[in-house]
């Protein structure tokens, strides 16, 4: 149908915004402050804004379980939202060059008026930089994908496509790779971090309508 094949290329445009993971410095962080509150802001389609909270796990491979909420701004920050879970590990360090990776499982809303869509996906990507105490700068790349979605349609979209039915749909959207680098620096407790990057689709040939993508972030570490 022409129509859900529409909403389709809406949600995997929609789908797409995906603001970025905390960034963390493997090198300033300790078993005496586990706990990182996370603060983020960032340009993709539009400003949107992220709350992250993580808890540091000191063993031979260092680990960091996140949970994480971003929304873009709006009149209605809770029609549209994006929340993941999941964690980072560190899995090699040589002198200051550190590799890691990270693992979300990812949930996603949003509505318009002529339908509401609710995804389910995941997050995987790996890092790999050099890192100090006071500052830090890695190279990072990764792949998203939107695993199922749930489509509502609307009344007033039924009165013009009535055999629009409701349900999930999957795999509904592909998948997007991103690659970009993340620097910071770092005091006492806190670190202020900047991620950027591009996105490319899944065919390496598809890019969205703006591929850049720039995070601002605050961690607070106790």
């Amino acid at each position: 149908m022409k129509h859900i094949k529409l909403i389709i290329a809406i949600a995997s445009f929609l789908f797409s915004n995906n603001l970025k993971a905390q960034t963390i410095n493997w090198s300033n962080i300790d078993k005496q402050n586990k706990h990182i509150i996370n603060a983020n802001f960032g340009l993709e389609y539009g400003m949107i804004y992220g709350l992250g909270y993580g808890y540091y796990i000191p063993t031979k491979f260092p680990i960091v379980l996140n949970i994480e909420y971003s929304f873009p701004s709006g009149d209605k920050l809770t029609d549209d939202f994006k929340t993941k879970i999941g964690g980072k590990i560190r899995l090699y360090k040589i002198n200051n060059f550190q590799f890691s990776a990270n693992a979300y499982g990812i949930f996603r809303r949003y509505e318009t008026d002529f339908v509401r869509l609710q995804n389910f996906g995941s997050e995987f990507s790996g890092i790999a930089g050099y890192y100090k105490p006071k500052w830090f700068v890695a190279c990072k790349v990764g792949f998203d994908k939107a695993i199922v979605t749930h489509f509502k349609h609307s009344e007033a979209y039924k009165q013009s496509f009535p055999d629009a039915k409701n349900g999930w749909y999957g795999p509904a959207t592909g998948g997007n790779f991103h690659y970009g680098v993340q620097a910071g620096i770092s005091f006492k407790h806190s670190d202020i971090t900047l991620d950027a990057g591009k996105m490319i689709a899944q065919d390496f040939n598809t890019k969205p309508l703006l591929p850049f993508k720039i995070q601002i972030g605050c961690n607070y570490k106790f």
